[in-house]
């Protein structure tokens, strides 16, 4: 399997587990993902995001999501989608 950048942590609001993550590439929910930063370094499945506080499955490029995350995530830490060689 090999990853794809898919988006940039701009925040990280701690007290409800979601990273705020601006968008390069398309992702859905049911995706996994790798969180990969200077002091970060977790896999998940993308089970719950939102636009503008509003449920999504799928957002694009440009957009600036709320990402569900299990872990800490920091800002500017990279966000990459498996994707199938």
């Amino acid at each position: 399997m090999g990853e794809e950048l898919v988006g940039v942590v701009t925040h990280y609001f701690g007290r409800i587990e979601v990273a705020a993550v601006r968008l390069s590439g398309r992702l859905r929910v049911g995706d996994w993902i790798h969180i990969l930063g200077r002091t970060t370094d977790f896999e998940q499945r993308v089970s719950s995001m939102e636009i503008e506080h509003r449920p999504v499955t799928e957002a694009l490029p440009g957009q600036e999501i709320g990402l569900k995350v299990e872990e800490r995530a920091r800002e500017g830490d990279r966000v990459y989608r498996f994707v199938p060689e």
